[in-house]
């Protein structure tokens, strides 16, 4: 699987804005993927997941949580991450993730549970 992410831009705090992740094929529908993000300066970082392997599961980081939501066309190949009520500091490089094995659910938000990374989009929240 390869993945292709678009969608980022420059907004104004309070904005909303919607990343996209396209998958070559329709694998990754079956299993995991998510989006992280890497901000200036520091470490790259879990935002949200979707998991359709063993159960369907939703999980979002604190800090997105209320404000984002991680969704899926299996139609298109397609993963979406809608994002509202944006803040500066969701200002950051956003990457789209999968994994074509199972992930225990205490494992979602580890980097390292996923193989697969997209190239990044840039959102960038102006205050």
């Amino acid at each position: 699987v390869q993945l292709q992410a678009s969608g980022g831009g420059l907004v104004q705090a309070g904005d909303s804005l919607r990343l996209s992740c396209a998958a070559s094929d329709r694998t990754a529908n079956t299993y995991t993927m998510g989006w992280f993000r890497q901000a200036p300066g520091k470490e790259r970082e879990f935002v949200a997941t979707l998991r359709r392997s063993s159960g369907t599961a939703y999980v979002y980081a604190d800090s997105v949580k209320g404000r984002f939501t991680i969704s899926r066309d299996s139609a298109k190949n397609v993963m979406y991450l809608d994002m509202s009520r944006l803040r500066p500091e969701d200002t950051a490089i956003y990457y789209c993730a999968f994994s074509s094995r199972h992930i225990i659910t205490s494992a979602l938000r580890s980097e390292s549970s996923y193989r697969t990374w997209g190239q990044g989009t840039q959102v960038t929240v102006s205050s």
